[in-house]
């Protein structure tokens, strides 16, 4: 490929952890510069990563050295973030949802022009939800009719020692997992043409129970359980349930259902998985072999994929999953069931990749 890809990390809080251990030596890519809030951040993730500089923010953007910002910042700085490198030309590839509002992300598409945006989730790349889609596509299950998501849990505070962000507009349980979910339904099914939701908010506060803030209670801003019907282009019809109010849930994550056969998917929340299918007139569930996707990838393999000219976590499919999801909540709100104004074709299928070929030049 010749010189690295210049990148540079805007945001280091728990998730850049994770992207930088897929990136950081990665012989297409150079993490060329760090920017956060907290300086002093900054210069110690810096000083852990050869050729790299602390920055601020504005500097990194302007930096000719940096090719592509990796914007892992809160959701409500997403846009304002993507906005501003667009503006001097750069790449952007960000965290989930592409932005806070449907509107705001609308607004960085249509200021791409020549650059390219990218956005999580790319677990959906991993064997688990290829594997799944390979099977539909190659009519393993026959027509598909329907399908279910299912995620629920007490709430990211018990675990998050500064969980604000996640109970104030552009967080919830639906802008915070649902793009693994939507995401994934959209790689399995297609684009989502209409959509019927309903959603509650089972309590005004939450109490943070880890860190130095432990025992200090939040506002809750947003509806923390949101289910929803979406119809597929296609015809195929899915349920979706995603809840920060409930314990947990002993079924399969995504269960696709076609004429001739049922799957099981794994997690979309991570990247490989078993999935599991069961045919007509078959007594019981049998393992699937993986037969496509990045074998044994780790966040920041869309980016890589991006790179390399895949653009299979492309902010096309990015807008259309968060205006399903935004779609859902106004649905839910007005008591309507909301027509989309976006689509999206799905991505190509990864090809089987082990990791030995994904980690090469």
């Amino acid at each position: 490929m010749g010189e690295p890809h210049g990148i540079g990390v805007v945001g280091l809080g728990v998730i850049a952890v994770k992207y930088l251990g897929t990136l950081v030596g990665h012989p297409d890519v150079a993490i060329r510069a760090v920017a956060d809030l907290d300086h002093a951040r900054s210069v110690e993730v810096a000083a852990g990563i050869p050729g790299c500089r602390a920055l601020s923010v504005a500097d990194l953007i302007a930096d000719d050295g940096v090719e592509t910002v990796l914007n892992l910042t809160t959701p409500d700085a997403h846009a304002a973030i993507a906005l501003a490198a667009l503006a001097r030309g750069k790449n952007v590839y960000g965290e989930k949802p592409l932005a806070a509002t449907f509107g705001e992300a609308a607004a960085v598409l249509r200021a791409r022009g020549r650059a390219w945006v990218g956005c999580a989730p790319d677990t959906v790349l991993g064997t688990g939800i290829q594997t799944a889609r390979a099977a539909v596509d190659a009519g393993v299950i026959g027509r598909p009719v329907a399908a279910s998501a299912t995620w629920v849990a007490p709430g990211h505070e018990l675990w998050h020692p500064n969980p604000d962000f996640y109970y104030r507009p552009g967080g919830g349980p639906l802008l915070d997992m649902g793009p693994y979910y939507l995401t994934s339904l959209v790689h399995l099914l297609g684009p989502v043409t209409r959509v019927t939701g309903a959603s509650s908010r089972g309590r005004g506060s939450r109490t943070i129970g880890s860190g130095p803030r432990t025992g200090e209670s939040i506002p809750v801003e947003v509806d923390t359980h949101v289910t929803g019907i979406l119809e597929h282009a296609g015809g195929a019809l899915s349920t979706v349930v995603l809840s920060f109010d409930a314990v947990a849930s002993a079924a399969a994550p995504i269960e696709v259902h076609g004429e001739l056969g049922s799957l099981a998917v794994p997690d979309p929340n991570a990247f490989d998985g078993t999935v599991r299918v069961r045919l007509l007139g078959d007594p019981d569930w049998t393992a699937v072999e993986p037969s496509a996707g990045y074998v044994g990838a780790e966040r920041g393999i869309g980016l890589l994929d991006f790179v390399r000219g895949g653009h299979r976590a492309g902010g096309d499919l990015a807008l259309h999953v968060l205006e399903v999801m935004t779609a859902l909540l106004d649905s839910a709100r007005d008591g309507v069931r909301a027509q989309l104004t976006t689509s999206v074709e799905r991505p190509p299928l990864v090809p089987l990749t082990t990791p030995a070929q994904w980690r090469k030049p």
